[in-house]
């Protein structure tokens, strides 16, 4: 007999608490004190181990570093961060182990209140906003850019990037190792299933799997296919 548990969720329900007044003072002490790449080499002495040093140091980091930065931010061991001075992180964030964050130079990546990223997932955020209470599940990917291929003399690595905003709505869920390639929309609420490759914008609501994802289902049998009560 199939034994399945039902129990409460936590990350999604437990409040987030303040950071205490001396975290925000000392990182405003290293935002004067040091340069951009000295404070990432300073998160990365502390970026393997999980004590609350460790945590410490890494988020006061980012928080140094990021546009924004709320309360409850969480980074795991051997998180990979480029350019955290474009992002805008909100409370209650949650960075798995070993994931990789990539943003660029002149981008913008805003990351809602109490986001779930989990261990393994690479996001692309040149251009990316991921709304409240999104789950990010583990090894999952966000393509923020593709090369245009043109001309086609040339090799397509060294054709122009295109950057396209990423729109994550709030509430949505990525299933583990899901890919969602540049400028497609979730809509708020919606789930992508497990290795689903999203090449298209997905409704609110909606359920999506496969490669490339289509629509399976909603979450409320009431919605039609545009997201309108029936």
């Amino acid at each position: 007999m199939k034994v399945v548990r039902n129990v409460p969720a936590t990350h999604g329900r437990e409040p987030v608490t303040r950071d205490p007044d001396y975290e925000f003072g000392f990182a405003d002490d290293l935002r004067r004190r040091h340069s951009a790449d000295e404070l990432m080499a300073l998160f990365r002495r502390f970026a393997a181990g999980d004590d609350h040093l460790d945590q410490l140091m890494r988020r006061t980091c980012v928080r140094a570093l990021a546009r924004s930065c709320g309360d409850g931010l969480r980074i795991g061991p051997s998180v990979g961060l480029r350019h955290p001075e474009t992002f805008e992180i909100g409370d209650g964030v949650v960075i798995g182990e070993q994931a990789v964050i990539q943003g660029r130079f002149d981008g913008t990546c805003r990351i809602g209140h109490k986001v779930w990223i989990g261990p393994q997932a690479y996001l692309d955020v040149r251009d990316a906003v991921i709304g409240n209470y999104v789950g990010w599940g583990p090894g999952a990917k966000l393509l923020g850019s593709k090369h245009s291929g043109e001309p086609v003399h040339e090799p397509i690595i060294a054709t122009d990037l295109i950057i396209a905003r990423t729109i994550i709505e709030d509430e949505a869920d990525i299933g583990v190792n899901a890919v969602l390639l540049p400028g497609v929309t979730i809509g708020r609420g919606a789930i992508v299933g497990a290795g689903a490759v999203v090449t298209h914008d997905v409704p609110p609501f909606a359920k999506v799997a496969g490669a490339p994802a289509q629509v399976i289902g909603f979450r409320n049998a009431n919605l039609t296919r545009k997201g309108v009560r029936a």
